[in-house]
């Protein structure tokens, strides 16, 4: 009874997408404010109703009711409680139910938030979310319905797959969904603008802080999933350039650029024509990493599906999406000029080269992701496009990027003298490029990418550090305290996001330069040695658990004779999916990891172990984690909620555009 309840929410939820779609974009066009009043109560009702089905999907997973195909086949009634919560997503199904729950979470979120937004434009707003939400739950309901039943009922179930049987995916998929979805907005906003002609810099205003919610939203799930690959799959990387990797990583850059355009439309009016195709593009991503995901065009431990029926209504839906797009932006593209003139020495043109820069690189992962689909599909030979492509493409592009980050801020709008803009920055460059190579020299890794890349971490927090001064420059005999609190939120949070780039390539720079790999054959009472460090094999015990068998090695870890730590990997043999796993085992620093993984046993009684040290390798995600604080920041300045109440006020909130 539980899934044709679910199973009814959803055609409800899909018959209130539609009246959401529609209804408000009618009474737009005809100024009827009774019937743009209609997307609010029609998109909380359909939130209300995919929860409704989203816990109803969950409580088959958690009951073990196995006559629900999905639970038969992702569950077990030995899983723990959390991974049979876990399993509801961790599927093709599931997962589009997620979004789905997601989308409705967002369209809920605007209902509440932007009540200050004209009514016509609003009702533009919820109808783009409406028809996006009706295309998702369409394609749910015709070719992924989660509650489909099995009779009759199986007795067990499968499990879920044990790479997803970790607490990193209990978050990742939320997290990551939340920020695919979350561009949505952002899309619906700019078609909004593009339909009623309101592309000015109160649209910018009103659309910048939800872009930069969802950016947020997919930094932290990018970094989880990066996290989770590091330390579930055994081989001690944090990227490997992935398909699906980047299919979360291209909506990331182009969402970067998006906010940094959206910065200039608000502040000057221009680059209006670069925004709303930024936002249409990083949308257009996000569907096409659904259907790079869905598909089954791909191989991947992050891929679901195998069905390509279901990737032909996904690539569908993208194509409408682009081509309805596109449309109305040549339709209003001739509004769309404007916003003055500017110098090349200006902030203007330092954010229109990271734009340019970032689509580029945007479009380099772009083409090594989708040209070995391309050739097979042709059938022209099957090719693999890896790491040394991406890096040697990917690289040179992101380095004029990070210099124009450093000095953007130190540049007037419109225009600016080059001398005054270097004068403070010459002692950074000088400073930075001393640091780079003498951290080079220091620790014997004198390489064109090890120098280069501490160099530029050293040019962002350095000038980082030399912008904050300028800030107390600014208010001289001011105190400390004053001067801190005078700061605002979007300050802070550009100053954050940039410091936490400079974090982030030291982390990658010295992790990939400096990193060791040995992997040993040891039995009990046996030592290996790796990067100074002495690795004694005391042996392996039994370990079972709730629904795997394990064999657990216990590895001292010393360093000049003192002991550092006691790590525990384990070889797990789940036994109902008959698959085998390695759980690594690692002691965290601030400054380097110590990283153990169980291999084979092997003939004569002895393992097979893999030993790493990663140095920096905390700084990747402490790099993410301070980019991720500095968009909460900059989504949270006050003054956006100040000048939107003062430019639509309570009367002027109901008049349409």
């Amino acid at each position: 009874m539980i899934p044709e309840l679910g199973h009814f929410s959803l055609i409800l939820a899909l018959v209130l997408a539609l009246v959401q779609a529609i209804v408000p974009m009618i009474g737009a066009s005809r100024n009827r404010i009774a019937l743009m009043a209609v997307g609010r109560p029609a998109a909380q009702g359909q939130f209300l109703a995919i929860a409704f089905a989203f816990g109803c999907l969950t409580w088959a997973f958690v009951t073990s009711d196995f006559s629900l195909q999905l639970a038969a086949v992702n569950s077990h009634t030995d899983t723990p409680l959390i991974y049979k919560i876990t399993g509801v997503w961790g599927n093709h199904e599931g997962s589009l139910l997620l979004w789905a729950l997601s989308l409705s979470l967002w369209t809920v979120a605007v209902t509440v938030f932007s009540r200050n937004l004209p009514d016509a434009f609003m009702a533009r707003v919820l109808g783009v979310l409406g028809w996006i939400s009706a295309g998702f739950l369409s394609f749910t309901l015709v070719t992924s319905n989660p509650f489909d039943r099995l009779l009759p009922a199986v007795a067990q179930g499968r499990d879920l797959n044990p790479l997803l049987q970790d607490a990193g995916m209990i978050i990742h998929p939320p997290l990551l969904y939340m920020g695919y979805v979350g561009f949505s907005v952002a899309f619906a906003f700019a078609i909004a603008a593009l339909l009623s002609g309101r592309m000015d810099a109160a649209w910018a205003r009103w659309s910048r802080p939800w872009t930069t919610v969802a950016w947020v939203f997919l930094t932290a799930g990018i970094a989880v999933g990066s996290g989770w690959a590091y330390y579930e799959l055994g081989w001690g990387g944090w990227w490997f350039w992935d398909p699906v990797e980047n299919a979360s990583f291209m909506p990331w850059l182009l969402g970067t650029a998006l906010i940094h355009s959206l910065a200039v439309t608000e502040k000057r009016g221009a680059f209006r024509s670069w925004t709303i195709l930024l936002a249409i593009s990083a949308f257009s991503l996000s569907l096409l990493g659904t259907f790079l995901v869905r598909s089954g065009v791909i191989t991947s431990v992050h891929a679901f599906a195998t069905d390509p029926r279901r990737g032909l209504f996904i690539l569908a839906l993208l194509v409408v999406v682009i081509g309805v797009s596109l449309t109305l932006f040549a339709w209003r593209a001739p509004k769309l000029s404007g916003g003055g003139s500017f110098g090349l020495v200006s902030r203007d043109a330092t954010l229109l080269g990271n734009n340019v820069l970032l689509a580029v690189a945007t479009g380099s992962v772009l083409l090594g992701t989708l040209y070995p689909l391309f050739l097979d599909a042709l059938n022209l030979g099957k090719i693999s496009v890896g790491p040394p492509y991406f890096e040697a493409v990917f690289v040179p592009l992101m380095t004029p990027v990070v210099v124009l980050m450093v000095l953007g801020p130190f540049v007037r709008w419109k225009g600016d003298g080059l001398g005054r803009v270097l004068r403070p920055l010459l002692p950074v460059m000088v400073a930075s490029i001393a640091i780079g190579l003498g951290v080079a020299f220091a620790v014997g890794h004198v390489t064109v990418r090890t120098v280069l890349g501490l160099v530029l971490a050293s040019w962002v927090l350095l000038g980082s550090a030399q912008l904050l001064a300028s800030r107390f420059a600014e208010r001289r005999g001011a105190s400390a305290a004053a001067v801190l609190r005078g700061i605002p939120a979007a300050w802070w949070g550009m100053w954050l996001a940039h410091a936490g780039i400079g974090i982030f390539i030291i982390g990658a720079t010295m992790a990939g330069s400096l990193h060791e790999r040995l992997d040993v054959k040891m039995q009990p009472g046996q030592t290996a040695q790796l990067a100074g460090y002495t690795f004694t094999f005391r042996g392996v015990a039994d370990a079972p658990g709730p629904n795997y068998d394990a064999a657990r090695a216990t590895i001292d870890v010393a360093r000049s004779g003192i002991p550092v730590a006691t790590l525990q990997p384990e070889k797990r043999f789940y036994v109902a999916q008959q698959m085998p796993m390695t759980e690594a085992s690692i002691d965290i620093g601030p400054f380097r990891d110590v990283y153990v993984n169980l291999g084979d046993r092997l003939d004569d009684g002895s393992w097979v172990v893999g030993l790493f040290y990663k140095p920096f390798i905390s700084w990747v995600w402490l790099g993410c984690l301070l980019m991720a604080v500095g968009g909460v920041f900059a989504a949270s300045d006050r003054r956006y909620r100040r000048l939107a109440e003062r430019e639509v006020p309570a009367g002027a909130a109901r008049r349409t555009t």
